[in-house]
Formats: structure tokens, C-alpha cells, sequence
């Protein structure tokens, strides 16, 4: 049987950790926890770890700066949790580069279902998933491969994806010059409609025009429409 995959719950409350630890354990995972940014690194270093739930109020370090950590020195899949008074954090927290948010206080059921969706697009079965021989996506001067999930511009070097990101130019290349709309994609990426107050689509929009556009606040290629959603305005090639 294959091993079973390995959360870090990022917590200083210890009531918090205990819940989480015995819920996901329960739920056929295995559970370390920390409670700061120094046992994080410590448990980073030590176990292979594939989801981090991070709690975005954390004394000294906050979550925040431990998210720009992980995103520059590993690679797993990050979820932050925050409160209902922390949107600017949470949006953040998604600039920064975390796959998914969750909102105190959350259903441990919801926050399963955010943990499987994450973990579906971002572990390694998940990346050889794609069918061999699959076809890449062609367009503009770039290369998407289904089958590595890597990204290449046209002199072959490799842009760094994030899971999120990478999912989020999949679909839209999967529907050129298709108008996709905000709760679409929130459905495609996180299982859930786009609320009023929601941004996370649009943060990872503005992520993925940095890397892939010319002049991301004049973007070419990842136009919107508004109080449509989004379009990719390019033709899309599948061929090897």
C-alpha cells in the first residue's frame, strides 16, 4: 500500500492542532504539526511533506512571511486559513503563491474538501496523470506540456508554475478566445463559486500575467471582460 500522505498544520493554538491532527488522521493521513515558523522549518526539513496548512496569525513570523518562504525555498501545496477579518491578508496570502484559503471558522468537512482538491492538482500523481503521447498546447511564443505540467517560452526555458497557476492557464488554454467567467473558473480551480468579496481568480490572473505577458498592466494575451470574466485572445495548437 502506498504510503500516506503527510500534512503540516501550522497552528499556535494547540486546541486547533489537536482537532486538525486527530480529524486528518482519521482520515487516513498522516499529521505532524508546529506551532511557529522555526518548527515549520524543522519538520520541512525532516519529513517529506505534502500540504501545509497554514494558519496566517502566528506570532513572530507570521503567515504571510512563511508563505513567501515556502514558495521560495519548496515546492509542496500550501493552504492558508485566516479569519473573517483578514481578506487583505488572505489576497495576500494568494499573491504570494498558496493554492487555496480557508476562512475561520470552517467546516472540518470543507476543509477536507480543499485539502483533496489541492493535493489532486499538485501531487505527483497528479502530474503524470496526463496520458502519454498527450498533445502540448501551442500558443503564442509559449509551450504548455500537460504531461511534465511544465510551461516554456519559446527558446525552451522552463516558467516556474505554481499548481494553482498552472491549472488556473490549462483551462484557459483548454477554451481560447472564450469568454470564462470568474465562478467557472473558482469551480474549475477550488470546487466553489466566487463569492462578491472573492478575488482569488482574479490574484491568480494577475500572477500569471507577470510570467507570461509581455506588459502584464497592458496584458495581450489574458484579456478581461467586464463583468464577464476572462478570455485567452491567442489561437491554441495541440500537437508534440
Amino acid at each position: 500500500m502506498p504510503d500516506p500522505v503527510h500534512l503540516l498544520i501550522v497552528d499556535d493554538d494547540t486546541g486547533v492542532q489537536e482537532v486538525l491532527r486527530r480529524y486528518f488522521t482519521d482520515q487516513g493521513f498522516k499529521v505532524s504539526v508546529a506551532g511557529n515558523g522555526a518548527e515549520m522549518r524543522n519538520v520541512l526539513a525532516h519529513e517529506s511533506i505534502a500540504l501545509v496548512l497554514l494558519d496566517l496569525g502566528l506570532p513572530g513570523e507570521d503567515g504571510l512571511e512563511l508563505t513567501r518562504l515556502l514558495r521560495t525555498d519548496w515546492k509542496g501545496a500550501v493552504i492558508i486559513i485566516t479569519g473573517r477579518g483578514e481578506s487583505v491578508d488572505r489576497v495576500v496570502g494568494l499573491e504570494l503563491g498558496a493554492d487555496d484559503y480557508v476562512t475561520k471558522p470552517f467546516e472540518l468537512r470543507e476543509l477536507l474538501a480543499r485539502v483533496r482538491s489541492v493535493l489532486r492538482r499538485s501531487t505527483p500523481a497528479a502530474a503524470t496523470a496526463a496520458p502519454a503521447g498527450e498533445p502540448a498546447f501551442h500558443f503564442a511564443d509559449y509551450c504548455l506540456d500537460p504531461l511534465g505540467r511544465t510551461l516554456r517560452n519559446a527558446r525552451g526555458e522552463v516558467i516556474a508554475l505554481t499548481t494553482g497557476e498552472y491549472e488556473l492557464l490549462r483551462v484557459l488554454v483548454e477554451h481560447p478566445n472564450r469568454v470564462l467567467s470568474r465562478d467557472h473558473l473558482m469551480e474549475r480551480l477550488h470546487g466553489r463559486d466566487a463569492g462578491p468579496f472573492d478575488r482569488a481568480i482574479d490574484v491568480q490572473i494577475a500572477r500569471l500575467r507577470r510570467k507570461i505577458e509581455p506588459d502584464a498592466a497592458n496584458p495581450a494575451l489574458i484579456k478581461s471582460v467586464r463583468g464577464a470574466g476572462y478570455l485567452l485572445a491567442t489561437s491554441v495548437q495541440r500537437r508534440r
